[in-house]
């Protein structure tokens, strides 16, 4: 027979960070709004959750690097929107190259939770208008890969 190895669902006992980014703040709001129903609904504890504050979705890596052994996992949440330059190329492909560096660097799941999009409309459908909330998804894949990682 197979061995089958999954993560579940049962957050009660994780310690979980949770990095949000300053710049579309009405955004972010969003996003740990939905990250935060999703941890409550699957038992998470309120003193074993931490939010930390960036000014930006490029200050996210290290800072992520810096909290990540102190936790379970690691959530980073925000919004890159598109404009009219190409910054939005460079500090989303540093935010998701970084975030990923310090998950593989660390060995603690550091959850991309954040958007890139083109315009506000899309940001917005995003944190629960149209297209679910993705703050909540973030943190699913917390739980379930905190737990699948303690597994292994």
């Amino acid at each position: 027979m197979v061995k089958v190895i999954e993560g579940n669902l049962d957050a009660s006992k994780l310690s979980i960070g949770i990095i949000v980014s300053r710049f579309n703040e009405l955004i972010s709001k969003g996003l740990l709004d939905g990250a935060m129903d999703c941890l409550k609904r699957h038992g998470a504890k309120e003193a074993n959750i931490e939010v930390v504050w960036v000014p930006g979705a490029f200050e996210m890596p290290l800072i992520a690097q810096k909290i990540a052994k102190e936790y379970d996992t690691v959530i980073c949440l925000g919004a890159v929107i598109r404009g009219g330059t190409p910054h939005f190329e460079y500090v989303a492909a540093e935010a998701a190259k970084g975030i990923a560096k310090v998950s593989l660097d660390t060995g603690v799941p550091v959850i991309f939770g954040l958007l890139t999009t083109d315009n506000l409309e899309q940001a917005l459908e995003r944190t629960g208008s149209k297209s679910g909330n993705r703050g909540f998804s973030a943190a699913l894949t917390a739980i379930e890969l905190a737990n699948l990682s303690k597994e292994l």
